[in-house]
């Protein structure tokens, strides 16, 4: 049975805003998307109110998930200061995760992403997610430099190391994991209404393209992209997993710097391409990870060199060695450079990525190599799981 708008509405007419009004009454509801048993829809108020609307949320969230049909609800809550308010309140505590059911991670004002006073650990208050022994992030401060491909491919490197493995597609506004797996298949839910990852390639998967249509606009404001991320970590069974990848959004933004906050990331890895714009971007990605406490895993120059399928000669199109330079420049491991070559990206568009459908071939050992060297760097963490 489809679920309908009107199902969602007549289901909040029933929670209560804080001054008694019924919630689709209050003027506080964005527009409700609904696709396949999926709501989305934020509760936008003043941020001077956001602790009284944070167990409206909850309570609007209770009750959607309660209507037939419905499998998934992401309720986001957004508090914005209105023009010429006085200060900011005081920033909320983070919310505990108690249960299987997803939590809005973007409840705080911006002014919750500044450091803790008196030089405060930022990662003191994150919650483990059971079962995972590494959480690291792939990230790059630009799009179009391969995260992607290079996120999914180094999860089968970590996964030929003889690791338990698993890959979030964490880029809301365009995420690739579907196409570049070939996975159409949509998630199910188990007895605790947990969605179960989608396995393929020996690895378990989830992607917010999954829940979605492929050409459906994402069209969200921070507060409910963090909220879907958090439930895509939180509100699935991901099992005993060595190491999650998370392909993470381009860019160094208000999902970058919540994650980092809120989930324990033990590393993370950042990708560019050669030329001295992508090392900028880059750079800036390595400079957010540091300030908040993430140790930098290395970089990866992606794109490193055009190596000609027919007669095997190598042009730099885009120069060559800016990353390892500035890999050396700032102190961190350079991982390695992944040749532009055709058989990535044709493996990458038909859904069967290289280092599983060549293994044997040049291209997946370059990725192995690149896995070897992450683990090495995780592995006291993963024997101390």
């Amino acid at each position: 049975m489809s679920v309908t708008q009107q199902q969602v509405l007549d289901a909040l007419s029933r929670v209560m805003s804080p001054r008694g009004v019924a919630l689709p009454n209050a003027n506080v509801l964005s527009a409700i998307t609904v696709t396949d048993g999926k709501v989305f829809f934020s509760v936008n108020v003043d941020a001077a109110e956001a602790r009284a609307w944070e167990s409206v949320r909850a309570q609007a969230e209770a009750a959607v998930r309660a209507i037939p049909g419905v499998s998934v609800a992401m309720i986001a809550l957004t508090a914005e200061r209105k023009p010429g308010s006085a200060s900011p309140p005081p920033v909320p505590q983070p919310h505990r995760h108690t249960s299987g059911h997803s939590h809005s991670a973007g409840v705080q004002p911006a002014a919750s992403h500044r450091p803790p006073q008196g030089g405060q650990n930022p990662m003191s208050k994150q919650a483990e997610i059971p079962g995972i022994a590494a959480i690291i992030a792939v990230a790059s401060g630009k799009g179009g430099v391969g995260k992607s491909t290079t996120a999914l491919n180094l999860a089968l490197g970590l996964r030929d190391q003889g690791l338990r493995v698993g890959l979030l597609d964490a880029d809301i506004y365009g995420p690739s994991v579907p196409r570049l797996t070939g996975i159409h298949d949509k998630p199910q839910l188990n007895a605790d209404r947990k969605m179960i990852p989608i396995e393929r390639f020996g690895l378990s998967i989830m992607s917010i393209g999954f829940l979605v249509e492929e050409d459906t606009a994402m069209i969200w404001r921070g507060p409910m992209v963090m909220s879907a991320i958090t439930q895509m970590l939180r509100d699935v069974e991901w099992g005993k997993l060595d190491v999650l990848v998370v392909d993470m959004p381009p860019g160094t933004g208000d999902a970058q710097l919540t994650l980092a906050q809120n989930v324990p990331l033990k590393g993370a890895i950042i990708i560019s391409t050669p030329q001295d714009l992508s090392l900028i971007d880059a750079r800036r990605g390595l400079a957010m990870f540091r300030k908040v406490n993430v140790p930098v895993l290395g970089i990866v120059e992606n794109m490193s060199y055009f190596q000609c399928p027919h007669c095997g000669t190598r042009s730099d199109i885009f120069g060559h060695g800016g990353a390892r330079h500035e890999a050396e420049k700032l102190g961190v491991p350079f991982l390695g450079e992944i040749p532009l070559h055709m058989s990535i990206r044709a493996t990458s568009d038909a859904g069967t990525p290289v280092v599983d459908s060549e293994p044997d071939g040049p291209h997946a050992a370059i990725y192995r190599s690149i896995g070897a060297r992450v683990r090495e760097q995780l592995q006291d963490v993963i024997a101390a799981a």
